[in-house]
């Protein structure tokens, strides 16, 4: 049975697209899922798990889910199988807050999209001249 690779905390800030700092960060904030393992020397070890995890928490973070949320779902996956609801519940609460972003973002994009239409015809037309002159 092969024995699973350990990484080092610059490969999987690498992996990860994490800060060496940001990986202390998560590590310290209870963030991972399990304990990292460490060297005779004191050097952090990491699992393909942990980077599995961490890569979850990136797209959470980037997203928008706020840090006590997050520290939450990773108390809840540490504890094990009986919290699954409770899991749901939190991501669930998450996704309805991204959907509500995207469609905001969707809005505004739209009107961009209005904007750039408008400018880009007067343009065509050589008739911007003059197109919102605050000074006019």
């Amino acid at each position: 049975m092969a024995v699973e690779e350990r990484l080092s905390i610059g490969d999987v800030a690498e992996r990860t697209g994490l800060s060496v700092h940001a990986l202390r960060f998560y590590e310290r904030e209870g963030l991972l899922v399990g304990p990292v393992e460490r060297t005779a020397g004191g050097r952090r070890r990491y699992t393909g798990a942990d980077v599995d995890w961490l890569l979850i928490c990136v797209k959470l973070r980037e997203s928008g889910m706020p840090l006590a949320d997050l520290k939450r779902f990773a108390e809840l996956v540490r504890c094990g199988p009986g919290n699954e609801a409770e899991r749901l519940r939190l991501l669930d609460a998450h996704r309805q807050r991204v959907d509500a972003q995207m469609a905001a973002l969707e809005e505004c994009r739209s009107l961009i999209a209005w904007k750039v239409g408008v400018y880009a015809e007067h343009l065509a037309r050589g008739a911007a001249s003059g197109l919102w002159d605050p000074t006019g």
